[in-house]
């Protein structure tokens, strides 16, 4: 018996590191790093990135994805400023399609880890449970398409948690990894077209309008595509009323 709890230990706690870790890494990074990733960083030093982007672009982009993919794995600060320097340093094509890539490696690496360290057993005891929780679960599991792709359009939904809900879940890694590429591309294209009018604004000496995405020409769009994405399930709630 003490040799099944020894052992039963170490594989608990192996399987919980990597989720450890990150958070672990996320509050150092939020003390250390909150003075790096930011804007006026960016402004001081746009002329050397400029620099050595045109004398190294492949290099460039490569570095920029995988930092990209480390800041949002380890949920480090400065994930928009990131945003801004892929539209700044490559415009908005193709720089939006190199920070949805670095987002959606970043976002799956904290899935897979809270999966493996939480999310099979959570998610087994939410199957197992009765009563509001059970009917919550099972409604999610039904739609989960329509769901997953929700989370990541609605802005107020932050992307930390967009990243841990569907892991705790039981949401198939393929099903999680497109609709977060697919779902965060509306807002990135957003904030990665101001990236690509930073040149402009470092020039005026201004800061970017990083509200933008509130402002009615951009947050409407993105409203009609959250009420599309809630279009599925309200079409099967009707159906099944009509069929009692």
């Amino acid at each position: 018996m003490t040799d099944m709890t020894e052992t039963a230990e170490p594989n608990t706690l192996m399987k919980r590191l990597p989720i450890i870790v990150i958070g672990v890494v996320a509050v150092l990074g939020a003390y250390f790093l909150r003075d790096y990733l930011t804007f006026d960083a960016l402004a001081e030093n746009r002329e050397a990135l400029i620099a050595f982007r045109d004398a190294n672009y492949v290099l460039t982009v490569l570095m920029f994805i995988a930092i990209y993919t480390v800041a949002v794995a380890f949920s480090l600060p400065g994930a928009l400023i990131l945003t801004l320097s892929g539209g700044f340093l490559f415009s908005t094509f193709p720089g939006f399609l190199f920070n949805v890539t670095g987002a959606t490696i970043g976002a799956t690496a904290i899935f897979l880890a809270a999966r493996w360290g939480f999310g099979k057993q959570l998610g087994a005891k939410l199957e197992g449970s009765d009563g509001i929780v059970k009917k919550i679960k099972d409604g999610i599991d039904e739609n989960q398409w329509s769901m997953l792709f929700l989370i990541r359009l609605v802005p107020a939904v932050p992307f930390f948690l967009a990243n841990l809900i569907p892991s705790f879940l039981e949401v198939p890694l393929r099903r999680f990894v497109i609709s977060t590429f697919i779902g965060i591309i509306p807002g990135s294209i957003v904030y990665t077209s101001v990236g690509a009018g930073l040149g402009e604004v470092f020039a005026k000496g201004e800061t970017p309008n990083l509200g933008i995405i509130f402002e009615p020409h951009i947050l409407l769009p993105i409203i009609g595509l959250c009420v599309l994405a809630v279009l599925p399930i309200i079409i099967k709630a009707v159906r099944g009323k009509k069929g009692l």
